[in-house]
């Protein structure tokens, strides 16, 4: 399959990379590195990357950003670099992509164990993991040509936790390698729909 693997170069696509590479001709796409380069919150930067790219198998992505911060502290501004990049971003990944993608192809997005077990300064996070699960599940009955859609849903991985842990306390870590399975089983199988829980 030849596989589009947005945010290639993060500790979770860099696992993804390693756990499909032998097997499928991966298209590895970032932000400032990779074979191609998007911006996930400009519209317009997506068609770019489909038009240059051309049809595909599997869109994949272990892409976008979110705000971490007190409640108290939240705006629309600070809600809006999750809702425009990691929300939006990965939901345009296959409005666009739909268009590009071959008969049967397959979109996995990135969602979050925040979306059901929030935690403090996560708020942001939450609700936009939590929009990620339900296009995922929503998008699923109404793809064309029988394409399918799911999502993936870490917790916190090991490879994270000099930078995250402490707000992480009593969450059980997992290697970036287990959670690649994830969007193997997405990608290779059939199931359509899922919200596969990586805890």
């Amino acid at each position: 399959m030849k596989i589009i693997l947005v945010g290639a170069s993060g500790t979770i696509g860099q696992a993804i990379e390693r756990e499909l590479g032998e097997r499928h001709d991966i298209v590895r796409v970032g932000r400032s590195s990779g074979d191609f380069q998007v911006d996930i919150a400009d519209p317009a930067s997506i068609r770019r990357l489909f038009e240059q790219v051309g049809p595909f198998d599997a869109l994949i992505s272990a892409a976008g950003n979110a705000h971490f911060g007190a409640l108290e502290e939240l705006g629309a501004k600070e809600f809006a670099v999750g809702l425009d990049d990691k929300l939006m971003g990965q939901i345009n990944l296959v409005l666009i992509g739909r268009e590009f993608a071959n008969d049967g192809a397959s979109f996995t997005l990135t969602s979050g164990i925040l979306s059901e077990d929030p935690i403090r300064y996560g708020a942001a996070v939450s609700t936009v993991n939590a929009g990620i699960d339900a296009f995922a599940r929503a998008a699923a009955i109404e793809l064309p040509r029988s394409m399918r859609i799911n999502a993936v849903s870490p917790t916190i991985l090991e490879e994270s936790l000099p930078a995250y842990g402490p707000y992480f306390r009593g969450f059980k870590p997992v290697a970036a390698a287990t959670v690649a399975l994830a969007y193997a089983k997405s990608a290779e199988g059939l199931q359509n729909g899922q919200v596969y829980r990586v805890l």
